[in-house]
């Protein structure tokens, strides 16, 4: 019964041990979280930019196109009424 008791405390004491981590390293990893999450707002905010010109450019492009659609069908029309 001695035996196990020793054995006992003896994985308590290791388990209580692995648990206790020292605060520099908590305190850095706290800092290495903090910075990664800063990091991806300012590369969503980036992308948010991106995708907000892309989108500029994409309507530009579909009002050229319908300009240009509209140009032909005028040019159909005065060559219709000639």
């Amino acid at each position: 019964m001695k035996k196990v008791a020793i054995v006992t405390v003896a994985v308590l004491a290791l388990g209580v041990a692995a648990c206790n981590k020292p605060t520099e390293n908590n305190a850095a990893n706290e800092t290495a979280v903090e910075n990664t999450a800063s990091t991806d707002v300012n590369v969503a905010t980036e992308n948010a930019g991106a995708e907000a010109n892309a989108d500029a450019a994409l309507n530009a492009a579909g009002n050229a196109v319908e300009n240009a659609g509209a140009a032909v069908n005028n040019a159909a029309a005065a060559v219709e009424n000639k």
